[in-house]
C-alpha cells in the first residue's frame, strides 16, 4: 500500500501536520468508516467520513462522524441551497479522484465547498479518510477546516 496520495501531497504541501494509520479493509463491511475505527481501535466518534453531496446541484463535501447520519436540511441550509441529496458514486469518484471507501476531502482533483460537522472541535485529532482504501490519517480538526477552507457546523441528522 502506498503512503503517498494525492491527500497526503495536499497537506504536506500545505504544511500540516498528520500521521498516517493503515487498517485492514473490508470491502464487504456494512460501514467502511466504524470498520476502520473498530482496526485501529479509535474511538468510533473520533473518526470521520467523507461524503460527496450536491446542494442544489453544484457538489459540495462534508465531513461527519462515521456512526452518524447528515442532515441534508441542515446541509442544503448550510451551503445556502434548497435541496441536497447524496452525490452518485461514479460521479464522486470522478469529481474527487478517490474511490468510494478512500475518499478523503484533501487533495480532490476540483477543490469543492466543504463543511466539518462541529463535533470534531471535540477532539485533539480526527482521524479522516488519507486517499485509499485501508489509510486514514489523524490530525488537528482546525488545522484540517484551515486547510479546506471549511466551517464547523452541525450537520447531523
Amino acid at each position: 500500500m502506498s503512503k503517498t496520495t494525492p491527500a497526503t501531497l495536499f497537506l504536506t504541501r500545505a504544511g500540516i501536520a498528520f500521521d498516517l494509520h493503515p487498517y485492514d479493509y473490508d470491502p464487504e463491511a456494512p460501514r467502511v468508516g466504524l470498520q476502520a475505527a473498530e482496526a485501529l481501535g479509535v474511538d468510533p466518534d473520533q473518526t470521520f467520513k467523507t461524503l460527496m453531496a450536491e446542494a442544489d446541484g453544484k457538489p459540495v463535501c462534508v465531513v461527519v462522524p462515521s456512526p452518524q447520519e447528515v442532515s441534508m436540511k441542515k446541509l442544503a441550509a448550510h451551503f445556502g441551497a434548497k435541496t441536497a441529496h447524496m452525490m452518485r458514486v461514479p460521479d464522486a469518484e470522478r469529481l474527487t479522484g478517490f474511490k468510494v471507501g478512500g475518499i478523503s476531502p484533501f487533495g480532490q482533483r476540483k477543490r469543492v465547498a466543504t463543511a466539518i460537522d462541529e463535533t470534531a472541535q471535540v477532539f485533539d485529532v480526527v482521524y479522516i479518510n488519507a486517499g485509499q482504501r485501508g489509510l486514514l490519517l489523524s490530525l488537528a480538526p482546525d488545522d484540517a477546516a484551515r486547510v479546506l477552507g471549511a466551517g464547523f457546523v452541525d450537520l447531523m441528522a
